[in-house]
């Protein structure tokens, strides 16, 4: 047994939300210690190799974080932050060709109109002089809620300050009662158009058929497609978190892997360190916190496990237990195959933006949402009716500095993902997808083939598909397989996400015990760096970190009563 472990924070899990707390926290120079379940770091932001020469991201995929302010904050470009540019120069081909953007449809390709994009463009503040998009989406994603004295209305919320500064022609407190369908129909009119950007919203969190969630739906998708074009870093987005993780380290964070945690430690009603399992690798079973302990795991694990009920309110463990993963999950897909898969003849125009099928109405979209929440089954649909979307391997990677196949005469597609129940409420059980899973390869692959050619033998050579259960194996942190953590519906949402009392972070009456993980803080996940940078003004508030020149609050930040605020030199607030 070696000597007793004491370190500022204690982080329970090393995901990206973890990790990024602990690289802000250490650049604040405080000691920090991080300790992961599994044998790597990551989470989902993850790669395989399921066979030599085969490079695959089987979770995180897209880049929506480009407007973080960690970028700068955290100086990434030091510590390897490389971008590969493919799937902007595609995007910038397309745009240039004046055709407007081909979208996939049961009978062939449906061109987007000028007004689609005028519209489109003008909403996510890009036709402004200057444009606000980054503002915007800032706004939305990188802002901690309000403190409880402040009323949450349409003059408060940061992002509808900034359509009632920026664009006041947009701004009307209906913003707040639309779905993304009220927005869209307002300032877009191809119907195919409105459907792709309704179902990437609910790839990414707030579905567009959620009512009062037409912006945060509506920016999830700006921030995929629009801020980025799809561009990712360098070695996927699991280069990212090396960049991310080199910088924690760099600044002196401790990183422990095979350490599960057992319990969190709590002393006269604070946390003051954890307990870690018997079967962790490191030899001292309790490390103490002197100023925080950080669960960067799922909420429902946090309470349940880490917690306890002897030490909260049954009340709150009980609204813990009942939030809802009601927004679906994530059947992914990669295929290896010997010959390029093509598209079909009369998907051919839509090759460089035909990313989603099928993109034909608002009730094919609603009889989707049905099969997935309403009957929460395997699909039902047929196969050719059945939606996916289509990352795409060979639009997104440059081939010639940055394959993620090396193998001779082979060819890759990752990722193919389509939306399944996640397993805790799925009719059949839990495990029935995974029972299933040679007939749900056999159906994903018929609904591919819909529009492309080569998923065949022998030009198929290998399918390997990722059941939410296996997600949610492989990523113990994970709730459901879900990318983005508990459904993101209004009443889980920013100032009240998970719960309106733990909005900022903080659990009630546990001091120095706070919340750091896409299903317990705004905004989710997806949105990298979010959660670490929202965190940062409660544990200023807090006197926990007090950060130097380098840092930054959100401009539409408002510092609780009573506590020092986080805005550099403006000290504590009166009460």
């Amino acid at each position: 047994m070696g000597q007793e472990e004491k370190y500022d924070i204690v982080i329970i899990g090393a995901g990206h939300n973890g990790t990024t707390a602990a690289a802000y926290l250490a650049k604040c120079g405080l000691s920090v210690c991080v300790l992961e379940e599994r044998p790597e770091c990551g989470g989902a932001q993850e790669n395989a190799d399921p066979i030599a020469g085969v490079h695959i991201s089987p979770h995180a995929v897209a880049l929506y974080g480009g407007a973080a302010p960690g970028w700068e904050q955290l100086e990434l470009w030091r510590y390897g932050a490389r971008m590969d540019w493919a799937a902007q120069r595609l995007s910038g081909e397309s745009f240039i060709s004046g055709a407007g953007m081909g979208l996939l449809c049961t009978d062939g390709v449906s061109f987007t109109s000028a007004k689609d994009f005028d519209g489109w463009l003008k909403l996510a503040g890009m036709l402004s002089n200057p444009p606000f998009i980054k503002e915007l989406l800032r706004a939305t994603f990188w802002s901690p809620p309000h403190p409880p004295h402040v009323e949450t209305n349409a003059e408060t919320i940061p992002f509808m300050q900034v359509y009632k500064e920026r664009l006041p022609e947009v701004w009307t407190e209906e913003l707040l009662e639309w779905d993304m369908f009220d927005l869209m129909d307002e300032y877009m009119e191809t119907e195919p158009f409105k459907i792709y950007q309704a179902y990437i919203a609910w790839m990414s969190g707030a579905a567009g058929h959620f009512e009062g969630m037409a912006i945060p739906a509506f920016e999830s998708v700006v921030a995929a497609t629009l801020y980025t074009t799809g561009t990712v870093p360098m070695g996927a987005i699991h280069g990212y978190f090396h960049t991310l993780f080199r910088c924690a380290v760099a600044h002196g964070a401790i990183f422990r892997t095979c350490c599960p945690v057992d319990e969190i430690i709590i002393r006269h009603g604070r946390a003051v360190g954890v307990r870690l399992r018997d079967n962790a690798t490191w030899g001292n079973k309790v490390i103490w916190a002197d100023k925080a302990v950080l669960s960067a795991t799922d909420i429902k694990q946090t309470f349940n496990k880490l917690i306890g009920p002897q030490y909260v309110d049954p009340s709150v463990m009980k609204r813990v237990d009942d939030l809802s993963l009601k927004g679906g999950t994530l059947y992914a897909n990669s295929f290896l195959t010997r010959e390029p898969l093509r598209y079909r003849a009369k998907f051919k125009e839509a090759e460089q933006t035909g990313v989603c099928y099928p993109m034909d109405s608002r009730e094919l979209y609603y009889e989707h949402v049905a099969d997935c929440m309403g009957i929460q089954g395997n699909p039902t649909m047929p196969p050719e009716r059945y939606m996916w979307l289509w990352a795409g391997s060979s639009r997104i990677f440059t081939p010639e500095y940055h394959a993620q196949c090396t193998r001779p005469g082979r060819y890759l597609e990752s990722s193919l993902v389509c939306y399944v129940p996640p397993p805790e409420y799925h009719v059949d059980g839990p495990d029935a997808i995974n029972k299933d899973k040679d007939k749900m390869n056999a159906y994903m692959r018929e609904a591919f083939g819909t529009v492309v050619e080569g998923l065949e033998e022998p030009n198929l050579v290998h399918h390997w598909g990722l059941t939410p259960q296996e997600q949610e194996f492989r990523n113990t942190g994970m709730l459901g397989g879900t990318w983005y953590g508990v459904r993101q519906c209004r009443d889980q949402w920013w100032n009240e996400r998970p719960l309106p009392e733990m909005a900022r972070y903080r659990v009630p009456g546990i001091d120095g015990l706070y919340l750091c993980h896409q299903s317990s803080a705004h905004p989710g996940g997806l949105c990298l760096m979010a959660i670490g940078y929202n965190l940062m003004h409660i544990l200023i508030e807090d006197g926990i970190a007090q950060p130097g020149d380098w840092w930054y609050p959100s401009p539409w930040y408002i510092p609780e009563k009573g506590k020092i605020s986080a805005v550099p030199r403006e000290g504590k607030i009166p009460v």
